[in-house]
């Protein structure tokens, strides 16, 4: 697997990005299905789209306060 995917999960999680986004970045990135209807959230569909197109551009949405 590329760096760019472990760079960027670390890079993630040191923005404070929440970790709905981040799971489904990896997901997307990855390749994987798309979770269960009931499980889906805004922040996870969100990281899915940007990490199929291998970009974090809605990210900051995602930040969480310190």
């Amino acid at each position: 697997m590329a760096n760019y995917y472990y760079e960027t999960i670390s890079a993630l999680e040191e923005a404070n990005i929440s970790r709905g986004y981040i799971n489904g970045w990896a997901s997307g990135y990855l390749g994987n299905p798309k979770v269960e209807e009931q499980r889906l959230s805004e922040e996870w569909e969100a990281g899915y789209t940007d990490g199929k197109a291998h970009t974090v551009e809605q990210s900051a949405q995602w930040k969480l306060s310190s």
